[in-house]
């Protein structure tokens, strides 16, 4: 069996990467999973939302891959993996990985997540021979457990935005999974938001990004993307070896959306039709001189390396560059982010 390619969008949380993958999704060749990490739980066990509006019990692709996984334990999996990624095993997966080992140690688990993203290659990508499985999982740990799997061919997508702005956006009020779902996003304080963009993006340059010239790693920052999405899109997909020749951009600020079968992210994940790409600005007056103050201290070493500013700009965005999020879970959205 040929190697499977699987495009792994590492970082941080709040950063575009659902965004990204609603895009990619729509590329002939690609299939967006969106965040598999979280398929046993939320998936299996809690039968959430596909992204194509179904509950994922219901969902014919996801039925395929479920029969496919017979046998697994979601709930030993999904605990498992908590247990196999937490923040304080990074120090040891960095050790391993500089010692030329597996940086995540193996676990019988591991041949199902295998077949997991066999069958979804079978089942989704069957016309398309070597498409391009991409995982919007985020968490570095996941992204070097998945490198390691035999039958996976790794290529690592590493998207950043500049931490202000995800500490805003963290503090919004989202529903969990679209507007109908009572449940909210988790709200870390801005510290917490801060203590985690630095960790994991930090974490992603030392697993992939200090070996760019391998080829299978690629940085690219949110802002850049909604500057120039078709542009950027097309330098994506170039990057994993496809042809960039149908993309999904009417006008140059606006993509195409159809459904897909994403499972667990955003709720912007949903969305489909005719969707403008614009910046959102919003954070700039929104953030607290205080929590920019705390989120600038703790992530300034890092700010430079990844091409931000220390103070905050000043200059007032153009009128029709920044759509705020809902702030109430009945609210319609109207940006896209990830």
């Amino acid at each position: 069996m040929n190697p499977i390619r699987v495009l792994y969008l590492a970082g941080s949380g709040r950063s575009g990467s659902t965004l990204i993958t609603n895009v990619l999704g729509q590329v002939p060749g690609f299939f967006a999973a969106g965040e598999l990490r979280y398929l046993w739980r939320r998936g299996i066990l809690e039968n959430r939302l596909c992204g194509c509006g179904s509950p994922l019990a219901d969902c014919p692709l996801w039925t395929r891959v479920r029969a496919d996984l017979a046998g697994a334990d979601p709930a030993g999996i999904a605990a498992r993996l908590a247990g196999r990624l937490r923040l304080r095993g990074l120090p040891a997966l960095l050790r391993r990985q500089r010692r030329g080992q597996p940086p995540v140690a193996g676990h019988a688990d591991d041949t199902h997540l295998a077949r997991l993203y066999a069958s979804i290659a079978e089942n989704a990508l069957a016309d398309r021979p070597g498409g391009v499985i991409v995982d919007s999982s985020k968490l570095p740990p996941y992204g070097a457990l998945l490198g390691a799997l035999p039958g996976i061919d790794l290529y690592v997508l590493h998207v950043v935005r500049d931490p202000r702005a995800a500490a805003y956006s963290w503090r919004r009020r989202r529903p969990l999974d679209g507007r109908a779902d009572d449940r909210l996003m988790s709200r870390p304080p801005v510290w917490k938001a801060a203590l985690l963009w630095l960790v994991w993006n930090t974490a992603t340059v030392r697993l992939w990004g200090r070996r760019p010239l391998d080829g299978r790693y690629l940085r690219v920052r949110y802002e850049d993307f909604v500057a120039d999405p078709a542009g950027t899109t097309a330098r994506i997909v170039r990057f994993v070896g496809a042809t960039a020749d149908d993309l999904p951009f009417p006008t140059p600020d606006t993509v195409r959306l159809a459904p897909t079968h994403s499972v667990a992210g955003n709720p912007s994940r949903h969305r489909t039709g005719l969707v403008p790409v614009v910046a959102d600005t919003e954070w700039l007056t929104g953030l607290s001189t205080r929590a920019y103050a705390v989120v600038t201290g703790l992530t300034g070493l890092a700010l430079s390396r990844f091409g931000y500013p220390l103070r905050r700009r000043t200059a007032t965005p153009p009128a029709g560059t920044s759509r705020p999020d809902p702030v109430l879970p009945s609210s319609p959205a109207t940006r896209q982010e990830g």
